[in-house]
């Protein structure tokens, strides 16, 4: 290998990201809980629109997204204008990191934020800053401590992952409020639709200046195969997002089944009522077997053990047993386990299974 052809400095520092588990060696018979996917998938109409396409797979995608644009703006009322569209809201984040910080600037994000905002900081040449969290809720006080001169991004997850918790519509105001005038507050709505009657704080990105929304169709609509996403702002920072973005950087494919997922709401509405019925019910089991659990307002809960090797352990026996769970040492967890919410019976084994580990754990 050529040493002369070297990458920008920082770039070997990051860390490669790595996902949820999918398969274990030996067993066929396995249930994935560890992505935060949806268990139902994607409603039929998005089926079909996916397979309405195959026949034009030769021509190009809309490159201005607009038949996607105007379903999500009926569908929420926003300004079809000021969406802007992407290969899964990653994209978006990696554009903003692209756009607006670089060498010398600096990106802040909770503690225990989406492992993606740093990555992305890193890529972009800047300087990630991950602030403490108050018991895994977004701490506001602490971001606006640690923001100064050099900050150019905020990231927060409202509800966040891997924790599940969620800061009130009047905390982030504040915080946006409170940034220094150079920093852009970028909203990450992944989980947004679990919650009932939640725009993803819309209105604040319509009220300020410095205020970015970004969501995804890979979680409640069941799209996560087809990477899409989008994200709503002010129309000057859209516009310039625009500039970075690739002509066609959504497929077909994504954006006839996204279109079709975003217009049927009753399926929308159906697997979020589905989804806190379960939630709730996972939650409350493993209160009641001793396992530490905060209020989850997305899809998943996250499980708090005694220590790092009860978390391990506990993790081996959900994965004996064929159920595929997501350590969250990296987002510094390391005695939690984060489980996403699944079908009833994929619940009731969990819980099952953690009861007979419980039983027989010796600190």
């Amino acid at each position: 290998m050529s040493t002369r052809i070297k990458p920008q400095p920082g770039i070997m520092d990051i860390e490669l990201y790595v996902g949820g588990k999918g398969a274990v060696k030996g067993q066929s018979n396995t249930v994935k809980l560890s992505s935060n996917e949806n268990p139902w998938g994607p409603s039929e109409d998005a089926k079909q629109a996916y397979r309405a396409v195959a026949g034009d797979l030769h021509v190009y995608p809309s490159g201005d997204h607009g038949p996607l644009r105007t379903a999500i703006a009926e569908v929420t009322g926003l300004d079809a204008e000021r969406i802007i569209c992407s290969n899964g809201s990653d994209e978006l984040i990696s554009f903003l990191c692209q756009v607006y910080a670089g060498p010398g600037d600096e990106v802040l994000f909770t503690e225990h934020g989406f492992l993606m905002y740093k990555l992305c900081a890193q890529a972009a040449g800047a300087t990630p800053v991950a602030v403490p969290e108050k018991e895994r809720h977004t701490d506001v006080d602490a971001l606006l401590a640690a923001a100064n001169e050099n900050t150019k991004l905020v990231f927060i997850a409202n509800p966040n992952n891997p924790t599940g918790t969620m800061i009130s519509a009047s905390d982030v105001a504040r915080l946006a409020d409170g940034l220094p005038e150079q920093a852009l507050l970028v909203l990450d709505g992944a989980y947004a639709e679990f919650v009932d009657g939640f725009d993803g704080h819309a209105d604040l990105v319509d009220e300020r200046e410095n205020v970015f929304m970004t969501r995804t169709f890979s979680k409640i609509y069941g799209l996560g195969g087809l990477r899409l996403g989008w994200g709503y702002g002010p129309a000057e920072i859209v516009n310039t997002l625009h500039r970075v973005r690739g002509p066609f950087n959504v497929n077909a494919s994504a954006l006839a089944a996204g279109e079709a997922a975003m217009r049927d709401v009753n399926y929308t509405v159906k697997c979020r009522e589905t989804n806190a019925q379960w939630r709730e019910f996972l939650r409350e089991k493993l209160l009641g077997i001793g396992i530490a659990c905060d209020a989850s307002q997305t899809n998943f809960v996250l499980a708090r053990f005694g220590s790092e090797a009860e978390a391990d352990a506990a993790d081996q026996a959900l994965s004996d047993a064929g159920l595929l769970v997501r350590a969250v040492k990296s987002y510094g967890l390391a005695e939690c386990l984060r489980i996403t919410v699944g079908k009833g019976a994929d619940c009731k084994r969990v819980v099952q299974v953690l009861q007979e580990f419980k039983d027989g754990w010796v600190a």
